[in-house]
């Protein structure tokens, strides 16, 4: 099987940990998005944060470190940061200047975005969208159709 991107040697620094670039090697499409051969995604730390199965995808200045782990037909994009132990699988989307931390799950068609914050143990499944200034924490859990905003978005 081949693989779907590899890792370049442009990188940069986010919190201390040096990041790389991705490259599709292969074209594909996503629910969101066609990535074709050759088109630069975001950055990883290692191979391990990104699966080569699947769809999913990091895009644009978005960046998985840590022990964190983007698979199934998730989608990353913009300035998002998913880092430690956080995960994001199915049809998850994470965009904006969103950050997934800690041991936070984001599964099914959840979104996370604009400066949301999610983390801990905290869960976003189903087809809820957190979003704005939003900080979801510990182990809450978020689903179903529910829409998480602050009240500056109101």
């Amino acid at each position: 099987m081949t693989n779907k991107y590899e890792i370049t040697n442009d990188c940069k620094m986010v919190d201390g940990v040096k990041v790389y670039r991705i490259r599709a090697l292969k074209d594909f499409n996503t629910d969101f998005h066609k990535v074709c051969k050759g088109d630069l995604g975001g950055y990883v730390e290692n191979e391990n944060n990104l699966s080569q199965n699947g769809k999913a995808w990091i895009d644009d200045n978005a960046v998985v470190k840590d022990n964190a782990f983007v698979v199934g037909d998730a989608w990353i994009d913009d300035n998002a940061v998913v880092k430690d132990n956080a995960v994001v699988v199915g049809k998850a989307v994470v965009s904006g200047d969103a950050v997934v931390r800690g041991n936070a799950v984001i599964i099914e068609k959840a979104v996370v975005s604009d400066n949301a914050l999610v983390e801990g143990y905290a869960i976003v499944m189903d087809k809820a969208w957190i979003r704005g200034d939003t900080w979801i924490k510990y182990k809450t859990v978020i689903r179903g159709d529910a829409f998480v905003m602050s009240r500056m978005d109101i």
